[in-house]
């Protein structure tokens, strides 16, 4: 299943970051936050899987670069385990590359004797998912994890959802249920962003993990591409005034679940029972917003 190419780390109980691609990747803020911090900092292969068997090749078919008259390259999809140095000098373990097709049970499985074989004490997954928000707020989250003490501090967006599996979301299952700590991110990508780099919440996720972990992460590049990401995106809404109304709506309409959410928090520390709306109510009102933005067709 993998090759383990060192035995050792020189920290003790490293924290390991996940981040893969193919699914729950939105604005593509996975990949860019891991490129910037292998990019970043100094880092080493500690553990390669073998995917040949467990990815599928015809569904998602490697890009090719044919030269005139003959095929000079191939881009093989990977997952591997690498270990990192933050800006401090602290290792922390990545495991990085495509979510693979078959065998999730054997991975999952997989990661964890690597987690129990690097001492590992958190785990933490980086996501990313479409969201009705507009891009002139500021990124928002959703937090989860194992024991919910490492995410007191988040208040969820939504109650109950039934979600397509991934692989990520198991291996934070079966660590949980192997005794394990484990957490994670998703950040919340503007919907009609989906399909384009976006940044700023690769931004949001580092500053997230950063936060939960302890680790000195490399912000300063990443935020000089967001602003740079967001200069770009403003100038293509404002050639088409049908486009900035969308998006003022759709400001208005999220500005408004945001109140409602404080008001709700306050409405909870003062022990009273406010007349407000669930997680369910908002949800349905995102749902019906979006569904107006496509009738309309913006």
């Amino acid at each position: 299943m993998y090759e383990l190419l060192s035995d050792e780390m020189e920290a003790d109980s490293p924290v390991l970051l996940h981040s893969l691609t193919g699914f729950l990747d939105a604005g593509q803020a996975g990949r860019l936050a891991v490129s910037h911090v292998l990019e970043a900092l100094e880092h080493r292969v500690v553990a390669t899987f073998d995917l040949d068997d467990i990815f599928d090749y015809r569904a998602r078919r490697p890009r090719m670069t044919f030269l005139s008259d003959h095929f000079a390259s191939v881009d093989l999809p990977t997952l591997e385990m690498v270990e990192v140095r933050d800006t401090a000098g602290v290792p922390f373990l990545l495991l990085h590359g495509s979510e693979p097709d078959h065998a999730w049970q054997r991975l999952t499985e997989a990661v964890r004797s690597l987690v129990d074989h690097f001492g590992v004490r958190l785990t933490i997954g980086m996501h990313a998912i479409p969201w009705p928000a507009p891009h002139t707020r500021p990124v928002s989250v959703t937090a989860h994890a194992t024991d919910s003490s490492l995410v007191s501090g988040y208040a969820p967006w939504v109650g109950a959802l039934e979600v397509p599996g991934h692989l990520a979301g198991m291996i934070e299952l079966h660590l949980g249920d192997t005794g394990h700590d484990a957490m994670g991110f998703a950040a919340h990508v503007p919907h009609y962003l989906v399909g384009a780099e976006f940044p700023s919440a690769s931004l949001t996720l580092l500053e997230h993990v950063a936060r939960a972990s302890g680790l000195s992460l490399p912000l300063a590049g990443l935020a000089e591409s967001a602003e740079r990401s967001r200069a770009e995106i403003e100038s293509q809404i404002a050639a088409n005034p049908e486009n900035v109304a969308a998006v003022q709506a759709l400001e208005a309409q999220y500005d408004a679940v945001l109140s409602s959410r404080e008001l709700e928090g306050a409405a909870e520390e003062a022990g009273t029972a406010a007349d407000l709306p669930t997680g369910d109510e908002i949800a349905a009102q995102v749902e019906r917003f979006l569904a107006d933005m496509d009738e309309r067709g913006d």
